[in-house]
């Protein structure tokens, strides 16, 4: 009997030191911090984690089916409409965030609403910096926010309308040390023509800076986005301070009375934990977020 107990004993040894070997690795694999966690803010199947509001509607009020999800895409749909009517709407993630890159994948189909104004048509985009659909009173037109403007032309079209351009209702930005004074200014992109993918990113850090990337070139950058300007009407003036600078703020989509389809929404977060000894450090963090740290 005594071998077998021998033979048992070394064989626990031999599983237990194994594991313990192991366990390190899998530690080192679960807390890499250099491996990016992107976070994909939609599922795919539903509009969880979303909220929307549209001019004229209370928050929450999806008139008319306006966003929905069909075969994994979220879209911006207007054939329940009878009329478009002004009926902006933006659809906003409800968590806020200040530093960060945001990947989306868009594409227009379909004709605009005939009544929307010209300038709606094959025109979307995101929302960043935005105020809460929950700050907005029932009538207002547009967030109080900074727009990464998506354009499109039509196939065979030799128009050029570059996309990825920067609109600020009611807001300002700065570029080269200077306030823009044009309410859209255009990037350096190539023009998107037809119904075709387009995968484009918007680098967000807090109130010093803004790029917008296609492609990972850089085609547009402004700096100090702040509150002021004009374009937003029938906001609460508490909500717009003119001259606050935006560190934060929710991430919306456009729906405007253009059709457009969204698959992806990712975001890498760059605020977070600094401390290279937690086990919640990231060593891509720009911005330092010490809560973070706590539950460590």
């Amino acid at each position: 009997m005594k071998p077998a107990v021998a033979y048992r004993s070394i064989a626990a040894l031999a599983v237990f030191s194994l594991a313990a070997c192991s366990q390190p690795e899998v530690a080192q694999e679960r807390n890499d911090p250099d491996r990016e966690e992107w976070i994909s803010l939609f599922n795919g199947e539903n509009l969880d984690g979303w909220t929307i509001k549209i001019a004229g509607h209370e928050v929450g009020d999806n008139y008319a089916d306006t966003v929905r999800v069909e075969d994994g895409i979220l879209r911006a749909a207007y054939d329940k409409y009878d009329t478009f009517d002004r009926r902006f709407g933006h659809i906003y993630y409800n968590e806020p965030f200040s530093h960060y890159r945001l990947v989306i994948e868009y594409r227009f189909v379909g004709e605009m609403m005939p009544d929307a104004p010209d300038y709606v048509r094959i025109n979307s985009g995101v929302m960043v910096h935005s105020q809460s659909p929950q700050s907005m009173p029932k009538d207002q037109n547009f967030p109080i926010s900074v727009e990464a403007q998506f354009l499109g032309e039509t196939e065979g079209s030799t128009d050029v309308r570059h996309t990825m351009n920067v609109c600020t209702p009611g807001t300002e930005i700065f570029m080269n040390g200077e306030m823009v004074e044009a309410h859209c200014t255009p990037s350096t992109s190539e023009t998107y023509r037809g119904e075709v993918w387009v995968t484009v990113e918007v680098e967000v850090l807090g109130s010093e800076s803004v790029r917008h990337l296609i492609d990972g070139e850089t085609v547009l950058q402004f700096e100090k986005p702040q509150i002021g300007g004009g374009v937003v009407t029938g906001f609460d003036p508490a909500a717009k301070p003119d001259g606050t600078l935006l560190s934060e703020g929710h991430i919306a989509l456009q729906a405007e009375g253009q059709p457009v389809d969204f698959r992806k929404a990712e975001l890498l977060n760059l605020s977070g934990c600094m401390d290279p000894d937690s086990p919640s450090y990231k060593s891509y963090y720009v911005h330092s977020d010490g809560s973070k740290c706590a539950a460590d």
